[in-house]
């Protein structure tokens, strides 16, 4: 979970034949199948300094941000990109907040251990006011912000409380989709 991955994979030389490869399959994508609409997502981006050298990576390899309507998103998933976000978005064209990731490593919990697995809470007041921060930034700089995890499909609440934050897209289980857009749609309370 947190060794070598994400950004820091991406821009290490070790990993640099992989990574030219899949961007150049993005960029096949994009630009010879016609499927200009797909956009680049960027995952655990630890510090802003790695951030600029993702995007210069991708730019090197033929991904330049708004080039051919390219957009870049940025994970939002470790405390520091809330925090910082207004840094992180000069760079990105928006964040998909991976509420999972954040929600442990603000907590310091592994989701995984069941010792410890009924603290793992969305809607934990410190997780909230780091999803509230990256919303509001996001909002401010007139840029996406989505969620991908667990939370809105396990806690319709939350689901409505992201909604009141300005939240633009969220993921959800299959067997919730629908009971939780009738009850966003509805406009009560979960």
């Amino acid at each position: 979970m947190l060794g070598f991955r994400g950004a820091s994979r991406y821009v290490d030389a070790s990993f640099a034949d992989c990574f030219e490869l899949e961007c150049r399959a993005v960029k096949r994508v994009r630009e010879e199948m016609g499927l200009s609409n797909a956009w680049v997502m960027i995952s655990f981006v630890r510090t802003v300094a790695e951030a600029e050298r993702v995007i210069d990576t991708l730019a090197r390899y033929g991904l330049r941000r708004g080039e051919h309507g390219l957009k870049i998103i940025m994970m939002c998933e470790i405390p520091s990109n809330a925090l910082l976000a207004d840094q992180f978005l000069a760079h990105f064209d928006g964040f998909s907040i991976g509420s999972n990731d954040l929600t442990q490593l603000t907590l310091g919990l592994d989701r995984d251990s069941g010792l410890i697995a009924d603290l793992f809470d969305e809607r934990n007041d410190a997780v909230k006011a780091l999803l509230s921060m990256a919303i509001s930034a996001c909002k401010r700089a007139g840029k996406y912000v989505g969620i991908c995890g667990q939370g809105p499909s396990d806690h319709p609440d939350l689901a409505q409380w992201l909604m009141a934050q300005g939240i633009e897209s969220m993921s959800l289980n299959p067997d919730t989709v629908v009971d939780t857009w009738l009850m966003l749609a509805d406009g009560k309370s979960a």
